[in-house]
């Protein structure tokens, strides 16, 4: 009897830590069946606006909707790649420029597939998932982040 997949909690409370996508990386070790993995790391950069420099992003979700879009989005390109694992993890909260707020993983038995996989995911992400980003900027004031 197959395992019902379900969606899983990708919401990460602030910054995604260094420490935690070595210990997801260090953890494939094991799966030998594993040829290619790719990773996309996503990192708040220190844009200038018109209205101030960019020094934080402060991400908010609709997580139920988005947590039924990422597991829509998770078994849409699990159907299409002949993938081995993935995982998702994006921010909420703050995120100071330089930190990372979205890590994604793919694993397959040939890098091709987890290449495009990762890319594709990415993509849709920015675009589908209800995630929205309101830039702190250094003069007090905040912008709404447009993704591109």
């Amino acid at each position: 009897m197959e395992k019902e997949r379900r969606p899983k909690n990708i919401f990460v409370q602030g910054p995604i830590s260094p420490e935690s996508i070595a210990k997801s990386i260090a953890n494939h070790g094991s799966k030998t069946d594993i040829g290619g993995h790719s990773i996309f790391l996503g990192q708040v950069r220190a844009d200038a606006k018109a209205e101030g420099n960019v020094i934080a992003i402060d991400y908010s979700a609709y997580e139920a909707m988005a947590l039924e879009k990422a597991f829509e989005i998770r078994e849409a390109v699990f159907a299409k790649y002949p993938l081995n694992c993935m995982h998702i993890y994006h921010s909420l909260g703050e995120v100071k420029v330089g930190e990372l707020c979205l890590f994604v993983f793919t694993s397959s038995k040939h890098r091709k597939a987890a290449m495009d996989a990762c890319d594709e995911l990415v993509e849709r992400i920015k675009a589908e998932l209800p995630v929205w980003g309101k830039e702190i900027l250094d003069t007090q004031g905040h912008v709404w982040k447009l993704n591109t």
